[in-house]
């Protein structure tokens, strides 16, 4: 029976004809009642008490006499058993259609337990019957003894949903964990950058020979890509903000490629083609670079270390929109980015699940699942589009699709000769910084520009270098994240002793990740990893600028 609305009436032999046969649980067929007469009249009248109930509750209801018969059920349980919301009591199916075959006997359990409670067993998951449902779906069942009569209440619900977000709330915290570790382990390796381009720096003032200083600028490159790397990564943690800008596609691949062949190693053979001169894209650039990196390192695995590489670009319009696994691509003007290897293939089974997180083939070689799944996102920030064409003994095409956007007009300017201007007063710059590398590199740098320099390994010996009554600084210059007492805090003491001390803030962090309000504070900020060059400029600028009172306390607090 089918109310006004639309609704679906609960179902039970009072409502229906008591000589229409009911199916049973495993099979279908003529019921045959061999109950008691006066336990069935029981059962039948508190069905037509819980009708309003059944009516109520969106899961699906259904009760079961002692021979596991479906004496009253509602729609939610007749429409996930796969029967029509008409039906009505006799027709209801039985409780072995809601589950998968293989799944039956685990139902059949659960009945059976819950027939000699009380105590009610406890619920179980089990795969739907529907051969089209999803790979995830699975229903949540309970069954519960009826305390006066003879049978049970089961209750049938769709928990695809719930167990989908306990996964992405799982994946979640997992990312949440890398993300503390990424920010940890950034401000070590933004020292390790900031050591290494100093000292690829010191090497080239020696005018050394035209080979070494290639190699020197190889470094520095390298270093230079590595800090945006780092930048990348604290992007993944939410711990640095992205600065996506216009970058020739051809120019950025040229740039990593000449990065990979020591890491692809001496077997795989590193091919370019490239076709889209003049075409960029508007991408970050250290992200641009992962995404290259993540793949390369992926081919070359593939490969087990030997084969070919191709990187290739092409500009490519489409009329008519592309349907691909990951998305459809709108009809438009388009720059593709090709990432080629002549490996095995992937596994038809597998292409689907490649972009997921923590999905990995290689958990026991280290594989976290994590590449692809930030190629993918990476992607997609960008505004641009990924599909993968793998074929078995071929190979595999990773295609980067970007929004095709023309160059801006470039006029080339010889940079000036790299000279250092030496101050008219030797500043005293108070040096704080607990890496001794980066103290000796960053003393070499000023004292070679012409500034006094006084050197404390962490803010408590900056504190006892400056008693009651000393004269202060011209320039605090120290790192933010110190053991103890941090470089923000060694700041806010001074400047209270210290009311016009300027102070220049050293961090691989962002000031917004840091909890400053720079301008308000009247901090300058160096981000790590930088070159000798900048940190000359960000001293110079400061120390030109007005010598004016410090800050409120709350400007240069960090958020807790």
């Amino acid at each position: 029976m089918t109310p006004p609305g639309g609704a679906v009436e609960p179902v039970s032999p009072a409502l229906a004809n008591e000589k229409q046969p009911s199916l049973p649980f495993v099979t279908s067929g003529s019921r045959q009642r061999t109950g008691d007469v006066s336990a069935a009249a029981l059962l039948r009248d508190a069905a037509i008490a819980l009708r309003p109930l059944f009516a109520a509750e969106e899961a699906g209801l259904a009760i079961l006499d002692a021979d596991g018969h479906v004496v009253a059920a509602n729609a939610g349980y007749v429409l996930l058993a796969g029967g029509e919301a008409s039906a009505t009591a006799g027709s209801a199916p039985p409780p072995a259609t809601l589950v998968a075959p293989s799944e039956r006997e685990a139902l059949r359990r659960l009945i059976e337990a819950a027939m000699d409670g009380p105590p009610a067993p406890a619920p179980i998951e089990l795969r739907p019957a529907d051969p089209n449902a999803a790979a995830d779906a699975c229903l949540l069942i309970s069954c519960r003894p009826l305390r006066a009569e003879p049978g049970v209440l089961l209750r049938v619900a769709d928990a695809t949903h719930r167990r989908r977000l306990e996964r992405e709330l799982a994946e979640a915290g997992r990312l949440q964990a890398v993300g503390a570790l990424a920010g940890g382990v950034a401000h070590d390796f933004n020292n390790l950058l900031t050591a290494i381009m100093g000292s690829a720096e010191a090497v080239q003032d020696l005018a050394p020979s035209a080979a070494i200083v290639e190699e020197m600028v190889r470094i520095l490159d390298a270093a230079t890509r590595g800090g945006q790397l780092v930048r990348q990564l604290l992007a993944f943690a939410g711990q640095q903000a992205l600065q996506p800008r216009l970058v020739p596609l051809d120019g950025a691949v040229r740039g990593i490629a000449a990065l990979l062949p020591r890491l692809l190693g001496g077997g795989v053979r590193l091919t370019l083609a490239l076709g889209a001169a003049g075409d960029c894209v508007i991408v970050d650039p250290g992200q641009l670079d992962q995404v290259l990196l993540n793949l390369a390192v992926n081919a070359r695995d593939a490969m087990g270390g030997g084969g070919e590489l191709r990187l290739a670009t092409r500009r490519e319009t489409l009329p008519q929109p592309r349907a691909e696994a990951s998305g459809t691509i709108p009809a438009g003007d388009w720059a593709v980015l090709e990432v080629g290897d002549s490996g095995p293939g992937i596994a038809p089974e597998i292409l689907p699940r490649i972009f997921e997180p923590f999905f990995t083939t290689r958990r026991e070689a280290g594989g976290t699942g994590l590449g692809l799944a930030t190629v993918h996102g990476i992607v997609q920030q960008s505004g641009g589009y990924l599909s993968v064409a793998s074929e078995g003994g071929v190979g595999t095409v990773f295609s980067l699709w970007f929004p095709r956007r023309a160059a801006e007009p470039v006029v080339a300017v010889a940079p000036p000769p790299a000279r250092v201007v030496r101050p008219a007063t030797p500043a005293h710059v108070l040096l704080v910084d607990d890496e001794p590398m980066i103290r000796r590199l960053a003393e070499r740098t000023l004292v070679a520009a012409g500034y006094r320099v006084t050197l404390a390994e962490n803010a408590e010996a900056a504190l006892d270098l400056l008693p009651e009554g000393a004269t202060a600084p011209d320039l605090l210059l120290t790192d933010v994240s110190m053991p103890g007492m941090d470089g923000v805090e060694l700041a806010q003491r001074l400047q209270r002793q210290f009311p016009t001390l300027r102070v220049l803030l050293v961090s691989g962090y962002s000031g917004r990740l840091l909890g400053l309000d720079l301008d308000a504070a009247r901090l300058q900020l160096l981000a790590k990893p930088y070159r000798a060059a900048e940190l000359i400029d960000a001293v110079a600028s400061i120390l030109k600028g007005p010598a004016l009172l410090a800050a409120t306390e709350p400007a240069l607090s960090r958020r807790r």
